[in-house]
């Protein structure tokens, strides 16, 4: 039952990371000032630490012997 929901969790969390990252480079502006690139972002990083950690839980449960 744990390694299920360990799957389950993996596999969300992977989702959730895939997804939040591209989310987050959509809301990304770059632009050149005297030559160099700036880069500003008006994105949010709580959603792609939050799927980290899910899919972070969901492989320790999936390798955890007991």
């Amino acid at each position: 039952m744990k390694k299920l929901t360990g799957y389950i969790l993996g596999i969300g969390g992977l989702i959730g990371v895939i997804y939040f990252s591209y989310r987050y480079y959509q809301e990304t502006e770059s632009f050149s000032l005297f030559g160099a690139d700036v880069t500003v972002s008006s994105g949010d990083l709580l959603p792609i630490l939050i799927s980290v950690v899910v899919l972070l839980v969901g492989a320790l449960l999936i390798r955890n012997k007991r």
